[in-house]
Parts: C-alpha cells; sequence; structure tokens
C-alpha cells in the first residue's frame, strides 16, 4: 500500500466531505459517498487514512461455528493485526447490522496499534465504550451483541464494497461527522489542492452572506465583482 503523503493527509484533516464530494462531481465522480454510516463519537477533526479492507460474506453454519474465532488467521483478526499505522479499516459488511462488524476489544486493540479509524456498513457490538474510544469509528448501527457468527470474514485487502460504494485498497478515506467519502488514490493530491482552494473560497462566502450579501452572483461567482472582492478579501486574510 502507498503511504499518504502526510502534507496531503493534513490537507484533507481540514476539508468536509461535503466539499471533497462536490470536487468529485466535477470529476465525473458522483458516487463515491458511503451510504447510511454514522460516526459513533464527536472527536474533532477529521478521519484521514488509506483505505484497508476486510470483506465478510453470508456464514455458512458447517464452516462458521463460534471456535472460528481461535484461529490466529481468521480474517477479522489478521486485519486487526496488520492494519498498518494510520490506515482505515474498511469493512464490507453487506450492510446488515445483524451480526457484529468487531467489538470494543478489537477496536481498541486498532487504536492502539496507531490505525486511524473503523468504517463498517454493519454494526458493532459495545457501540457505546466504542463511542467513547479517542478514535473514529463509523457504522450502520449497533448489532445484536449475541449473533457473532451470521457474517464470515473472507479475505482482506482486496476491493470490496461498503454502502453500496466501491473501495479499493489505499484509496483516501476521509471521514467527518456527515459521514465518509472514498477517494481514488491516483488523484487524491489533485483533490486536495482543489478542495483546499474551495474551502478558502467557501470561507469567502459564508463571511459575506453572515453580513447580509445575496447568494446571487455571490455563490456560484457568476459576477466578476465576487472574484475582485475574493482577492482583496484574501489579501486582507494573507491568504
Amino acid at each position: 500500500m502507498v503511504k499518504l503523503n502526510p502534507i496531503i493527509r493534513q490537507k484533507f484533516k481540514k476539508i468536509s466531505t461535503a466539499t471533497i464530494a462536490t470536487c468529485l462531481y466535477k470529476k465525473g465522480l458522483r458516487n463515491q459517498f458511503i451510504q447510511d454510516v454514522h460516526p459513533l463519537s464527536s472527536l474533532k477533526g477529521n478521519m484521514v487514512g488509506e483505505a484497508f479492507t476486510l470483506r465478510y460474506i453470508p456464514a455458512r453454519e458447517d464452516l462458521n461455528p463460534v471456535n472460528v474465532f481461535q484461529d490466529p488467521k481468521h480474517p477479522q483478526r489478521v486485519a486487526i493485526e496488520t492494519c498498518p499505522k494510520g490506515a482505515v479499516l474498511v469493512i464490507d459488511s453487506r450492510k446488515n447490522a445483524k451480526a457484529a462488524s468487531a467489538g470494543s476489544i478489537l477496536v481498541t486493540r486498532l487504536m492502539i496499534r496507531g490505525a486511524e479509524g473503523i468504517v463498517t456498513d454493519g454494526g458493532f457490538r459495545d457501540s457505546e465504550e466504542i463511542a467513547n474510544l479517542d478514535f473514529h469509528s463509523y457504522h450502520k448501527r449497533p448489532s445484536a451483541p449475541t449473533n457473532l457468527t451470521l457474517h464470515q470474514a473472507i479475505d482482506i485487502n482486496t476491493p470490496i464494497g461498503c454502502g453500496d460504494i466501491a473501495v479499493f485498497p489505499g484509496d483516501v478515506i476521509v471521514g467527518d461527522k456527515d459521514g465518509v467519502i472514498v477517494i481514488p488514490s491516483n488523484i487524491a493530491e489533485e483533490v486536495a489542492s482543489e478542495c483546499e482552494t474551495m474551502t478558502v473560497f467557501e470561507d469567502f462566502v459564508l463571511e459575506q452572506v453572515n453580513k447580509g450579501k445575496s447568494i446571487l452572483g455571490l455563490y456560484p461567482p457568476t459576477d466578476q465583482q465576487t472574484l475582485t472582492d475574493f482577492e482583496k478579501w484574501k489579501k486582507l486574510k494573507n491568504i
């Protein structure tokens, strides 16, 4: 997996998923926001990291008894112990929260190992405990805590679907209070730079709107005066 440039990582820390979605839309990528996953906690700052993936399939009872978790090569356990520092573990749980994607012990281990966060389109056990961790975590809803074996972990770090979105290993994952978006790794630097510029302009627009200015001609900037005022504003702000 190619490590995310620290400068690009820091840029994404300050950019909203809404702004990223608009930027990706302009590039023809209209379906990158993971559907129906929500943050468990209200940590400050964005979750930003490379995707490291885990895939579940429907369990087959003869192959997935409770004692499969004793196997040190069990894909779920391997994913927790090999997810790289700074990466986000993204789990394909088939949009099904009937079985737990993970619980507080595994998520705590992931945090201690230095991962950036965890995302599942299923649910977690111990969701309240996970919410109290200093760790970015997103899920669909809490799982029934006893249904451990309705999912079968099948492989790690392969292309998956999560919340109706394709996620490839190494894709850049950004999460904020709105949710989680997926950025193809080959355009991450370009997107970060464009979004940084967009964010500055949006800050300018919001300031103008708070002063009572109409959005007509301002957002989008169809009035040349808006662009002139924006350049003056940047000089005043030392941007």
